[in-house]
């Protein structure tokens, strides 16, 4: 059993049901409940996934977005001072954004065993308290 942090775009995929990626996010979400590995994300992106439904007027959507990213189906990990000291210190690489950095501050004070985004930016990255940063198309699940 592992915790594994989904960034923002995989609820993204999952939900609005994408169309390239839905398949192979469902399909991870799939081997992951198999293997009763915990899921979690940061509270950040319940604010990310919520932007669009909100701006659009969809209650409906946002709605969803709220009952998938709730426990128990997601731990959603706050930003509190430990991230932050986490955050200051992953930021200090100029190449990774604020919101990224708060992403995986939020991880790496979890201890995530992985990280996974489909953010190509961020491939190759270590970051201490994270075991292994992945993409979709390296995705170990």
């Amino acid at each position: 059993m592992s915790l594994v942090f989904w960034d923002t775009n995989l609820f993204i995929y999952l939900v609005e049901r994408h169309e390239q990626f839905f398949p192979i996010v469902a399909g991870i979400r799939r081997r992951m409940r198999d293997r009763r590995d915990r899921l979690c994300t940061s509270t950040l992106t319940l604010g990310e996934v919520l932007t669009a439904p909100h701006a659009e007027g969809n209650a409906a959507l946002a709605a969803h977005y709220k009952a998938v990213l709730h426990p128990p189906i997601v731990e959603l990990l706050p930003f509190n001072a430990e991230c932050a000291e986490l955050y200051s210190k992953i930021r200090a690489d100029r190449g990774i954004g604020r919101a990224d950095a708060v992403q995986l501050a939020c991880a790496a004070q979890a201890r995530v065993d992985l990280f996974l985004t489909n953010d190509l930016r961020l491939r190759g990255r270590h970051i201490p308290g994270i075991q292994f940063l992945a993409g979709l198309d390296n995705c170990p699940l």
